[in-house]
Parts: C-alpha cells; sequence; structure tokens
C-alpha cells in the first residue's frame, strides 16, 4: 500500500508529483531543492547554505514518515559544479554520522531554480 508523505516542513512539489511515497518500510523521498519553506526563495546563493537547507527539507521529510536520518539508506546528491563537492561534503558530514549511507553525487547541466544543489534519499525502517 502506497501512502504520501507531506509536509509543511519542506516546499510543496513544483510539479506532478510528491514530496515522498511511502511502501511498507520503505520512504522515497523526491530531490529536494534548497527551497525555504518558510518563504518559497532560496535559502542563500552558496552551496553551503543550499546544501544545508536542501538537507534539512530531507531531514523534515523523513520526520514526517516516522522515521530519522539514522533510517536512510541512499542519498543522490545533484550538483551543478562538482568544485562544490567539498563544500557540500562538509555540511552534508552535519547530518549524517556513524554508519553514513551510500551516496552518489554528480554534476548535472543544471537543476531546476538554477540551483545549485538537489538531494533525494531513500530510506528504510522494518
Amino acid at each position: 500500500m502506497k501512502e504520501i508523505i507531506s509536509t509543511t516542513g519542506a516546499p510543496g512539489a513544483i510539479g506532478p508529483y510528491s514530496q515522498a511515497a511511502k511502501a511498507g518500510g520503505f520512504l522515497f523521498v523526491s530531490g529536494q531543492l534548497p527551497i525555504d519553506p518558510a518563504t518559497g526563495a532560496f535559502a542563500g546563493d552558496d552551496i553551503t547554505a543550499q546544501t544545508r537547507q536542501s538537507l534539512t527539507n530531507v531531514k523534515n521529510i523523513v520526520e514526517a514518515a516516522g522515521m530519522t536520518m539514522d533510517d536512510v539508506l541512499r542519498v543522490g546528491v545533484f550538483l551543478k559544479d562538482m568544485e562544490h563537492f567539498a563544500a557540500m561534503n562538509a555540511v552534508y558530514g552535519e547530518f549524517f554520522t556513524g554508519d553514513c549511507p551510500a551516496r552518489a553525487a554528480v554534476q548535472v547541466a543544471r537543476l531546476p531554480k538554477d540551483a545549485l544543489v538537489e538531494i533525494e534519499a531513500v530510506a528504510y525502517k522494518g
């Protein structure tokens, strides 16, 4: 049975998709742009602020599903510029400690709204 997860702690979808979908013990979090849900604007112009906001959005969605960041199994990070990898990674380490999830980080040609980063996640709680 599929359950759609939605929270005001993350920006609403800007297209025909959900913030997240849960099936069984799995949670699939859609890519999160660095949009502050309170203002509807980017949290900042630099990769550090944008990564922090994207991960905060992921965290708020994960928690809305009754899970924690410790339940995240895999993360996908989409960067506008791979030169931002080290700064993104430093912020990422604030959200994931101990046994970190599997991850892919890739540079893409362009992100929605010309963001510097977008982050998606898969979590599981049995």
